[in-house]
Formats: C-alpha cells, sequence, structure tokens
C-alpha cells in the first residue's frame, strides 16, 4: 500500500519572521548614509576642510607606507576578481548554487557600475573656501572593487562560514580603502560611501539569495564552528572602538581651545579611523543582519 507523499513544509525554507524589514531598513540606511555622506563631505565648509585636510597630511606618512599602499592598489582589481572568482565557482559547482552566483554577480557589476556613474553624474566640488580640486572623487572606485568582491564572497558563504567571511572581507575592503588614502587617491568621505554604496546593492542581492536558497540558510548558531566563532564579531568591535578612541584623541588635540595645537597628521588619523569605524560598523552589522535571518538547526519551524 503506498501513500501520497506530502509536499516539503515550505515555511521551513523562509528566513526568520522580521528579517525581510530589517534587510530593506538596512538597504535604506546605506542610501541615507551616502547622501548624506557627499551632502556633508562635498558640499558643507567643515565637511571639505576636514576631508580635504585628511588628503594633504597623508603625504607626511607616504615614504614606505606608501610604497607599500601602492603595490597593493596595483594588485587590487587582480586580487579581487581572483578572489571572488575563485569562491564563487567553487560554491556554484560544488553546491550547485547557480542563481545565488547569478544574484550575486549581477550585484558586484551593479555596485561597480553605479561608482562610475555617479563620478560623472555627481556635481563637481562646490568652491567653498577650500583649496581642493573640484573634481568629484567620490564614491572611491578601487575601494568599491574590493568591497563587492568581499561581500560577493560574503553571500556565496554559507551562514557558518560567514561571520569570518565578513571579518576577512571587510579586513580587505578597509585596507584597500585606507591605501588609497595613504596614496593620495581618494579622500576618507569617498571609502565612506564606497561603503555605502556596495552595501546599498549586496544587501538586497542577499534578501534574494536568503529567500531563494532556504535549504541552504541553515547553521547552528554562533561559537559552534571555527568559520561562527564569536571572535569575528569581537575583533571588529574592539578595533571599531580604538579607533573611535583614536580619532576622538586626534580632533580633540584641534580643536578650538586654549590647548588647541597645529595639525601635522591628526586629520589624517581621523580619516583613518573613519574608514576603519564605517567598515567594521558595516561589517558587524551585516554580519548579524544574516546571522539572524539564518535559521536554525535547533529549531525547524523558523
Amino acid at each position: 500500500m503506498t501513500f501520497p507523499r506530502q509536499a516539503p513544509d515550505r515555511t521551513r525554507l523562509r528566513p526568520a519572521p522580521g528579517s525581510g524589514f530589517m534587510f530593506a531598513f538596512a538597504t535604506l540606511a546605506c542610501i541615507v548614509g551616502l547622501i548624506a555622506t557627499y551632502y556633508y563631505f562635498v558640499q558643507t565648509t567643515t565637511g571639505q576642510f576636514i576631508d580635504e585636510s585628511a588628503l594633504v597630511e597623508a603625504v607626511d606618512i607616504h615614504g614606505p607606507a606608501g610604497k607599500a599602499a601602492t603595490e597593493f592598489l596595483d594588485w587590487l582589481p587582480t586580487i579581487s576578481l581572483v578572489m571572488a572568482a575563485v569562491v564563487v565557482l567553487f560554491v556554484t559547482v560544488i553546491r550547485r548554487r547557480w542563481t545565488a552566483a547569478g544574484i550575486a554577480i549581477a550585484a558586484c557589476i551593479g555596485a561597480n557600475v553605479a561608482t562610475q556613474v555617479l563620478k560623472d553624474v555627481l556635481p563637481a566640488r562646490p568652491d567653498k573656501g577650500v583649496v581642493t580640486l573640484e573634481l568629484n572623487s567620490l564614491p572611491s572606485g578601487h575601494t568599491t572593487l574590493a568591497a563587492s568582491a568581499a561581500a560577493a564572497v560574503f553571500l556565496m558563504a554559507s551562514p557558518r562560514w560567514r561571520p569570518m567571511a565578513g571579518f576577512v572581507g571587510g579586513t580587505f575592503a578597509i585596507a584597500s580603502g585606507v591605501s588609497t588614502l595613504i596614496n593620495q587617491w581618494h579622500r576618507p568621505a569617498d571609502v565612506v560611501a564606497a561603503f555605502l554604496l556596495v552595501g546599498a546593492f549586496m544587501i538586497p542581492a542577499g534578501w534574494l539569495i536568503v529567500r531563494h536558497d532556504g535549504a541552504w540558510n541553515v547553521w547552528d548558531g554562533f561559537g559552534r564552528h571555527l568559520g561562527s566563532a564569536k571572535i569575528w564579531l569581537t575583533l571588529p568591535v574592539v578595533i571599531g572602538l580604538v579607533s573611535a578612541a583614536v580619532a576622538v584623541y586626534s580632533l580633540a588635540r584641534i580643536a578650538p581651545g586654549p590647548a588647541q595645537e597645529a595639525s601635522t597628521t591628526n586629520y589624517f588619523w581621523a580619516g583613518i579611523a573613519l574608514i576603519v569605524i564605517a567598515g567594521y560598523l558595516a561589517t558587524v552589522a551585516t554580519t548579524s543582519l544574516f546571522a539572524y535571518a539564518a535559521r536554525r538547526r535547533d529549531s525547524p519551524g523558523r
């Protein structure tokens, strides 16, 4: 005697309740952040001065650091493309995640195309009395390439590997952004804008992947695997807090007052701190968002 096969429980393949709203909110936050970054650092006198001062002061520490940064940036496109291609192709072929790969690649391409479009479409820097190049350099193309490649790897990773992939990829993107500042290729705001632009493309792509690959989006939670150890969230938080302290200290030394001193590298270090804070904040927020959306093995009804 045979019994009709029951249809699989589709509710078990869905992300956690409310995660759709959280993904939409995160995407909107990236877009609003991108607009605010452009307005403050390009359209206001104070923003222009802080941004340009960090770029000018980078000359004082260029030396050996600049040489290393130049070599890294020369290799950055190759490293980014090879890193993303190897991981995406490996996961796609081994796990047969063709749709996910297509979504991740499309979002990666979209972010890089949008960066070049914004460079041409956004107005040149208005004259606010700050000595600076008028051409628009926001967002940073090198940073967008590095961050989008890292994000593609993150999206293709299984939930148990995502925390580690997020930290390594975020560090790679931050290193690329810092290198562009050391080489005086981009201002800090250009790098931050690139992070936000990538988030605006890759977060919706991640939601589509999570919705489509429900069976893949399962894990045991933090601390159950090397790739999902809590250290991958703790490290960026600690580094971000240290960077915030560096930024406060650097800006406090040049703040108006009796103890005010002339800045030589204070704006530069504050700019570096801004890049690190923005990069690791995005890393922690994105990793936490995807961790919440993933289903737990011990909670099959989610």
